[in-house]
């Protein structure tokens, strides 16, 4: 089974219903969508543990906006650095074995 990586960046914005305008900072987060057999499946890297899974792709990056979304509103509330990583870095390796 080969999957595609695929990194996209996913940024929070006043455009998000959850809050007003006045309220709102942005934030950016690069984030990687892997497609294999059983769907797609996408985390946040600067995000420990922020992940999810759909069938479609544009179904798995608004689940994955909603996921970064709650896992920073929870880092926020409790007063927790949020992290914003100033570079990226996406390669591919051939490992002979």
């Amino acid at each position: 089974m080969r999957s595609t990586n695929v990194r996209r960046s996913v940024s929070i914005t006043d455009k998000d219903p959850w809050y007003p305008p006045a309220e709102m900072t942005t934030y950016h987060f690069p984030v990687v969508i892997e497609k294999d057999d059983d769907g797609y499946f996408g985390y946040c890297p600067a995000l420990q543990g922020c992940y999810t899974q759909a069938d479609s792709y544009e179904e798995v990056l608004e689940r994955l906006r909603d996921a970064i979304r709650l896992h920073v509103e929870e880092r926020v509330a409790a007063g927790d650095e949020i992290p914003q990583p100033d570079s990226v870095s996406l390669t591919s390796l051939d490992i002979a074995v």
